[in-house]
């Protein structure tokens, strides 16, 4: 099995019943806890709804995705030995990977929430991202300072 995963290893998720969306159904798979994804898709579609309405929008769908495109991440630092030294060496990320990170962030701070149950966890950080603020989006500004600040060693990447 190779250690990247290929093309070919990637399973096809199918979209969600709401809105067809594939967006929707890999965050409820992102969600989702021990198996029970009929609750996770419920919370989900509760917290897309309300998010839609505190932003006084039409779309839940298009809020969504305008949250995912401010918390998706251009950058990443990987740690590389170079010479004895381990150097944070900033990549570009594209696709898939972006909104890998995208949605981990976004449930996870959701989850350190406290006090309320799920649903509005999950609606008041997609709220937050289309502000641009919030945990989520301050990782990603986190994730880009840390690239920028080491811009300098972005030339061991191809060496």
């Amino acid at each position: 099995m190779p250690r990247k995963v290929t093309k070919s290893l990637q399973r096809k998720i199918n979209p969600d019943r709401k809105y067809n969306s594939v967006l929707v159904q890999r965050l409820i798979n992102k969600s989702m806890l021990d198996g029970k994804k009929h609750v996770a898709e419920k919370s989900v579609y509760t917290a897309l709804e309300t998010a839609a309405k505190k932003l006084k929008s039409e779309d839940p769908l298009e809020v969504f995705e305008t949250a995912m495109r401010n918390i998706s991440p251009n950058f990443e630092v990987k740690s590389r030995r170079v010479g004895g030294a381990n150097y944070q060496i900033p990549f570009p990320i594209q696709g898939h990977r972006q909104e890998h990170y995208a949605f981990m962030w976004l449930v996870q701070s959701a989850r350190a929430r406290k006090g309320m149950p799920y649903e509005l966890r999950l609606a008041n950080e997609i709220v937050d991202a289309v502000n641009q603020t919030g945990a989520a989006f301050k990782k990603k500004e986190d994730t880009h300072r840390m690239a920028e600040a080491n811009r300098a060693f972005a030339h061991f990447a191809r060496g």
